[in-house]
């Protein structure tokens, strides 16, 4: 069991550092055009579907921190 123990919690290392890997690509300086875009909504998609397995609460923040990342921006817009 130690070892299980062991290997899950390098499992946890590895997402929370491929998670400020991706969280570093999502600043709009990095991903500027649409393909990029697309890019990195896979890049968090299949980010979130391997830390929803994780026990590790800091995968979790980091899970929450890319969701935001690709979701629309909304614009205000006023008509008269």
């Amino acid at each position: 069991m130690d070892q299980i123990a062991g290997m899950d919690r390098a499992l946890d290392e590895m997402l929370v550092q491929l998670g400020g890997m991706v969280l570093k690509l999502s600043s709009p300086e990095v991903t500027r055009t649409a393909d990029e875009r697309r890019a990195l909504a896979c890049s968090v998609n299949q980010y979130s579907l391997c830390a929803a397995r994780s026990a590790d609460p800091r995968v979790h923040q980091l899970k929450a921190e890319l969701e935001e990342t690709i979701k629309p921006y909304l614009r205000l817009v006023a008509s008269r």
